[in-house]
């Protein structure tokens, strides 16, 4: 509207720092690293969770026992299904792909 529009590769081009690119600016980052940190972080709440109950422990007597025992068998539990889903996988299989 206001004069005439030049486009050249000049003005497309990425430019940063004097540092043209040389590649594609999206780093995918593979996502076993995701899942050890929510692994981390469940199994440090798991063992928050324990430590508390072996602190009271003779407060909470029988019924805290089932409680925990409960608490861990869901726990392992969870951690089965995901050992047999392939989540702990962290390379290619033998067949092939993971998915």
């Amino acid at each position: 509207m206001a004069g005439e529009q030049k486009t050249d590769g000049g003005k497309t081009e990425a430019y940063e720092s004097g540092i043209f690119p040389t590649g594609t600016a999206r780093l995918a980052y593979p996502v076993p690293f995701y899942l050890v940190a929510i692994f981390f972080i469940v199994f440090d709440v798991e063992a928050v969770f324990i430590f508390i109950w072996g602190v009271a422990w003779d407060e909470l007597g029988f019924p805290g026992l089932v409680h925990i025992t409960i608490f861990i068998v869901i726990l392992l539990l969870g951690l089965v299904w995901l050992w047999l889903k392939g989540g702990l996988e962290w390379g290619p299989t033998k067949g092939g792909s993971r998915f």
